[in-house]
């Protein structure tokens, strides 16, 4: 498990508390970081795709005006070896910040990068690597082993755009199966080593059957987290990673049957063993 172990560096993030709706917020738009904050369980100021290039020095220069609870806030910075990389993360230090996320995290060395530009400051972050290219994903088991990595995400329209496709999903919705792998290997590679694991973001504002059933199905799947670009996907996020009463209930009863059990029991018609007790404490831990 990572040295930080998933928790609040410094004044950062813990993803451990912090909910699982996280909402982007372009941060050329000082004005809506407030907003952001007050309606998202995290709001993640974006310096990178929300802001066109020649706005991103006043991008930065909203990030020291305009400040968020750092506890609650992640700053997306241009990928290490763009012109903008160090402007970036020398701003979100500056303001207070200390997590990062990475666009197109595809090296141990970019997050590193990261890592000596704290170092330089006298402080300590956390790097939220977005792993979101071929590269990226293919690299995300060593980026997820680094210590200052507190999560992985990833992203399926780069990821796309670096294999040269045009759509990461079906006309019905559905992502193609490139992209169905990238998620299953980005969420793999953060659970291999005891990192947050955050969901990709879905773009069409519209479908919230989409949304309910794809954040369901990334809590189930043990994502802790997902990104969203809109006030109105965070309520179908926040009930999708809420467990009804129902499995509350059974989980509950399920544990208390195992108290004194030496082993694999039988319960309610099912063999009962340690993974699927880990299930039950996990969905009561995600209540």
């Amino acid at each position: 498990m990572n040295a930080v172990d998933g928790s609040a560096v410094e004044t950062g993030v813990d993803f451990a508390t912090v909910g699982p709706a996280l909402l982007f917020c372009p941060a050329d738009r000082p004005d809506r970081f407030g907003k952001a904050a007050e309606r998202a369980d995290a709001v993640i100021l974006d310096l990178e795709d929300a802001v066109d290039p020649a706005a991103r020095p006043a991008a930065r220069q909203a990030l020291l005006a305009q400040r968020l609870d750092p506890r609650h806030t992640i700053v997306r910075v241009n990928p290490f070896g763009s012109s903008d990389h160090v402007a970036d993360v020398e701003a979100a230090f500056g303001a207070g910040y200390r997590t990062l996320m990475l666009a197109k995290s595809e090296s141990v060395a970019a997050v590193r990068s990261i890592e000596s530009l704290a170092a330089a400051s006298g402080i300590t972050a956390g790097v939220v690597a977005l792993c979101e290219t071929a590269a990226g994903v293919l690299a995300a088991p060593q980026i997820a082993a680094e210590p200052t990595v507190v999560a992985v995400m990833w992203g399926a329209e780069d990821l796309l755009a670096s294999l040269g496709g045009s759509s990461s999903r079906f006309d019905d919705g559905r992502y193609r199966a490139v992209a169905s792998h990238a998620r299953s290997a980005v969420l793999l590679a953060a659970g291999a080593h005891g990192t947050t694991a955050i969901d990709a973001v879905h773009l069409d504002i519209d479908d919230e059957a989409g949304l309910s059933a794809e954040a369901t199905d990334a809590a189930a799947c043990g994502f802790a987290a997902t990104a969203c670009i809109h006030p109105a996907q965070v309520a179908i996020i926040r009930a999708a990673y809420r467990p009804d009463e129902r499995a509350l209930q059974a989980a509950r009863e399920l544990l208390a049957a195992a108290v004194g059990q030496p082993g694999v029991f039988r319960h309610d018609g099912r063999m009962i063993d340690e993974p699927v007790l880990r299930h039950a404490r996990a969905l009561l831990a995600r209540a």
